[in-house]
């Protein structure tokens, strides 16, 4: 008997543990089932061996070796290697044996069943003698595989349970009340511990420790019967559990028994199976009784027909009868016709699959063949080297055995070196961590302290403007003292500025006052008027001050998930951290990604446009050459005549020109342009962003001659500003203030010109990305940031004054960004589109009646003549 213990490796997830079974070889299904211990009944699962693989790995250990099956791989481990080795002959051998039964008798036949044992010997034999070359036979190992290992205990595992299989608790149970109470009441009539009719089928495919334990493979060897299907496996069983255990006498006193039992389950085998057949036979008796029952009442009624009309009627129904009886014989027929030639193709299926296993089988030999082959050659080719080596001189082994004596020296001293140059690689290591903290804590500490400083200088600011403003009255030696300290103070301190620039990074994260940002942008604008001065640089102060206290606690996080993100694709994540602000170093990616999503560029058609261009001169480029000196004037890259990127916004512009003949040229066009430029440095990257920004997210007509959807959100812009904002807008119209004056800029150009750079730079990620829903909430947001300071002015002239540069004075931009998309929620895009339509209609009705009055108006004058 193949039966032994082994390991089997069972897979948890990432846990992997080994647990003992009781492995037993089923010869008549060609299976090898595993049990937790020799004396348990019912299996835990099988393994199919008839179409399995066997492989035998020297890397994964001694005595590890694995069984393939069609569906999963089986990692099985031997107490020594002898000990697999004799397994895989073993299973190599008996699969052999099933595999050439299978193809000599049909499964089910009687030869199968009756075979002498002689010819399967014969056939065993054979095999091993075809492949004792490659591998001698390996002695049975009796310690370790066969029945009387039955006897041995089971290998102990580390812990109790972890030998149990938890995914079968019902055999578990079973297995073990048996081997508690015995099997005589087990196998008693009436006291039967458990019902066979109450196991069920197993689900397939469930691993003991991963899926399932062979679960499926065992409905299969021990269900196949029905009910009758554990009973049939506990006989097999007990055939090799009784055949020679050493010290299980009660099994063998109760052989005898046995071999009774299983003699009457044969018989109820044979007499189920004939009952069926009698069953089948009364049925179809039934049939044929009704049938002739049915004819003789046709007979009875055409005897009994007293007229000619009946009998004919009769005639008549017989007839169709005979005729549907004739039709469904011949597509019976037809059927019998299709099935045999089903039957026949599938009959050269078969021949032709034959043909190919011999080819193979003759591929197999002749590889084998050549194998031995090279195996003699290189069996030769090194008993050569033997020979030569006798030739070779004493000197020559002499200097060869110096070398190596060398090397190995050579070998110790890098040795030595290499551990030595570890320890100063790890101790180095150790102090640039140490140093890198500390100067991290230095840079964070340094941070804080200057914004600090900044507070405190911006309110130093602030004192001395309201004690100027407030008391006017100051006696000439005092007013003269406050103006020299705002002079002081409006004086770039470069002393500072020279002390803290030790490195680039810090001059970077902490600069005290640099007078340009990252894109050209001046931080504090040089205005004229002196109180003007004073306000840019208490404003530049706050945004420092605000930059410098969020670059740890809101600028870093946001900067590592920006860095996490990989290849870029619509989601709400995605919007959350457009809205929170692009860094710098990924701001030009993403708004070339936002633009090529909805603007697919045509390649060639930028540099068309420029050769078009050239040749022929736009009735556009008097006004473009016009606004060139008047773009982003607070920006370095703008400011002056020379300056590089002048050039190439000229080109930008003629080439949209070009290419919207419709829109041409519109005063507004050249900050958008320029914005583009400044980010995205490339002079068709920033074409295809203004081509979008025009062509995409703005309406229709939004920058033509009439300009008539740049005057219908203003109109829109008011009823969002009386139902978010009814305090100030109730207070615009006490002192007749038209916003429109103030607004219809913003919505023009996205903000250039209004906002600081910052700020500006976080309000067109959100526009790039979500459209001109974004100028409305930004510019409600701007209101509702001032509004108390607005409501404070109780005049029209000053309060037109204050929103001309109020705009200048938002310094946190995180706080107008909440505002603009948690504190004016919701703001449906639908909402915008009814409003806007509502007031282009009434825009339009009011033009047309301009236009009517106009015409009236040029008709009366012509009739009074001059």
């Amino acid at each position: 008997k193949l039966c032994g213990y082994l390991n089997k490796l069972g897979i948890k997830g990432p846990i992997k543990t080994w647990k003992s079974r009781w492995f037993f070889y089923d010869e008549n299904k060609c299976r090898l089932l595993y049990y937790r211990t020799a004396q348990d009944i019912n299996p835990l699962g099988s393994i199919d061996l008839s179409s399995a693989s066997f492989d035998c790995k020297m890397e994964n250990g001694e005595g590890v070796f694995e069984i393939r099956t069609t569906s999963r791989a089986f990692t099985l481990k031997a107490i020594s290697k002898q000990a697999m080795m004799y397994w895989l002959q073993q299973l190599q051998m008996r699969r052999w044996e099933f595999c050439n039964t299978q193809s000599r008798f049909p499964v089910g036949s009687s030869q199968l069943v009756n075979e002498p044992l002689a010819g399967r010997t014969s056939r065993c034999c054979t095999y091993v003698v075809d492949n004792e070359d490659f591998l001698p036979l390996v002695k049975t190992p009796t310690e370790a595989v066969g029945l009387k290992a039955a006897s041995l205990p089971a290998p102990q595992t580390s812990t109790a349970l972890q030998n149990i299989s938890l995914k079968h608790p019902w055999t578990e149970i079973q297995n073990t009340v048996y081997n508690i109470c015995g099997s005589k009441q087990l196998w008693g009539s009436n006291g039967n511990v458990f019902s066979f009719d109450e196991f069920q089928e197993h689900p397939e495919n469930v691993d003991e420790e991963q899926e399932a334990e062979g679960a499926g493979d065992f409905k299969e060897g021990t269900l196949e019967d029905g009910r009758m299907g554990p009973r049939l496996n506990w006989i097999r069983k007990a055939k090799w559990m009784n055949s020679g255990f050493p010290g299980s006498e009660e099994l063998s006193r109760e052989k005898s028994s046995v071999d009774k039992v299983s003699v009457l389950q044969q018989q109820i085998l044979t007499l189920t199976e004939e009952v069926k057949s009698q069953k089948e036979l009364v049925k179809l008796l039934h049939k044929a009784l009704e049938a002739a029952q049915q004819e003789k009442r046709v007979s009875s009624m055409y005897l009994t027909a007293t007229e000619d009309k009946d009998r004919l009627e009769l005639v008549r129904h017989k007839v169709r009868q005979i005729a549907d009886l004739t039709s469904r014989l011949e597509a019976l027929e037809q059927e019998k016709k299709e099935l045999e030639q089903i039957l026949t193709l599938r009959d050269r299926h078969i021949q032709e699959l034959k043909e190919h296993v011999q080819l193979l089988m003759e591929k197999n030999h002749a590889k084998q063949e050549v194998i031995m082959t090279l195996t003699e050659q290189m069996a030769r080719e090194l008993s050569d080297p033997l020979q030569e080596a006798n030739t070779i001189t004493v000197d020559t082994l002499y200097k060869q055995q110096e070398e190596i004596e060398h090397l190995k020296d050579d070998i110790d001293a890098y040795k030595t070196q290499n551990q030595f140059l570890n320890s100063e690689i790890h101790q180095v290591t150790r102090l640039w961590t140490s140093v890198a903290e500390n100067e991290k804590a230095l840079l964070m500490k340094c941070a804080c302290l200057q914004a600090r400083n900044c507070q405190m200088e911006s309110k130093y600011l602030t004192v001395l403007r309201k004690l100027q403003e407030a008391v006017p009255d100051l006696p000439s030696s005092h007013a003269e003292l406050v103006k020299n300290l705002i002079q002081e103070a409006l004086q770039w301190d470069v002393k500072e500025e020279a002390e803290e620039a030790l490195s680039f990074e810090l001059n970077t994260a902490l600069c005290p006052s640099s007078e340009y940002d990252e894109y050209g942008f001046m931080t504090v604008p040089d205005y004229e008027i002196e109180d003007w001065k004073l306000l840019a640089k208490i404003q530049a102060l706050e945004i420092k001050s605000n930059k410098l206290r969020s670059q740890e606690i809101v600028e870093k996080p946001l900067r590592d998930r920006w860095n996490s993100i990989g290849e870029l694709n619509p989601c709400a994540e995605l919007k959350s951290l457009i809205r929170s602000g692009i860094p710098v170093e990924h701001r030009q990616r993403v708004w070339r990604w936002m633009v090529s999503r909805h603007c697919s560029p045509a390649p060639g058609h930028y540099q068309r446009l420029l050769e078009q261009s050239r040749s022929t001169e736009h009735p556009a480029c008097r006004q473009i050459e016009l606004d060139l000196p008047r773009t982003l004037t607070n920006n370095k890259h703008f400011s002056s005549p020379t300056s590089q990127l002048i050039p190439r916004l000229r080109r930008v512009l003629l080439a949209f020109s070009w290419h919207n003949p419709a829109i041409g040229y519109c005063q507004g066009l050249n900050r958008l342009a320029a914005v583009a430029l400044l980010v995205l440095e490339d002079e068709e990257s920033a074409f295809w962003c203004l081509v979008y920004i025009v062509e995409n997210l703005m309406p229709a007509d939004y920058y033509s001659e009439t300009l008539i959807t740049s005057q219908v959100d203003q109109r829109v812009f008011k009823d969002f500003l009386s139902e978010k904002l009814p305090r100030l807008m109730a207070h615009f119209e006490q002192y007749h203030i038209d916003v429109s004056l103030i607004t219809f800029n913003w919505f023009l150009v996205a903000f250039v010109d209004s906002l600081v750079s910052d700020i500006l730079l976080r309000v067109w990620d959100a526009f790039l990305y979500e459209g001109t829903k974004v100028i409305f909430r930004y510019a409600l947001a701007i209101f509702k940031y001032n509004e108390e300071e607005i409501l404070r002015i109780h005049d029209g002239v000053e309060i037109y004054q204050y929103l001309r540069f109020f705009t200048r004075m938002i310094t946190d931009g995180r706080k107008l960004m909440s505002i603009a998309f948690n504190d004016l929620n919701p703001f449906p895009m639908k909402l915008l589109r009814n409003r806007r339509s509502m007031h282009r209609e009434e825009l339009e009705a009011e033009l047309c009646e301009l236009e009517q009055i106009k015409a009236a108006y040029v008709k009366e004058r012509a009739e009074q003549g001059p």
